[in-house]
């Protein structure tokens, strides 16, 4: 199982990056395929935010992506992911955000995340840092 970043469901709705676009449309028809895609609702929000103010997409093209994603296993935010959070954010000195996404990948059970926006490779806490658009 792997958990998607924001950035992974952003770069499949942007056509500013064709490579990223197609590499990011690669992952998510796997995680689709193989059953084996985690979002949480954290990511749901950034994207939906990202998609009206800066893809500028239309609400019904957004509304229409989030019913799609929602066939993803999504991680729903609680009490205990939020003090791990606040827990990553002093052992790795990384933003809360992040270790909001880190703390959602552990409750899944998953083993790596995929996204661009932490070191690759690196172990956060259980989850592998995967950059999915490295060459």
């Amino acid at each position: 199982m792997d958990f998607l970043d924001t950035n992974v469901i952003v770069y499949a709705n942007d056509s500013t990056d064709p490579a990223k676009q197609t590499q990011a449309l690669d992952v998510i028809e796997r995680a689709f395929r193989d059953k084996s895609g985690v979002i949480s609702v954290q990511v749901l929000q950034e994207y939906a935010n990202t998609a009206l103010h800066k893809l500028r997409q239309p609400r019904p093209i957004v509304l229409r992506q989030l019913v799609l994603l929602e066939r993803l296993t999504v991680i729903a935010p609680d009490a205990a992911m939020v003090r791990r959070a606040l827990e990553l954010t002093s052992l790795f000195s990384i933003s809360f955000w992040d270790a909001s996404i880190i703390a959602a990948a552990e409750k899944s059970g998953c083993q790596r995340l995929l996204t661009e926006d932490l070191n690759p490779g690196q172990i956060y806490g259980t989850i592998l840092a995967v950059n999915p658009f490295a060459k």
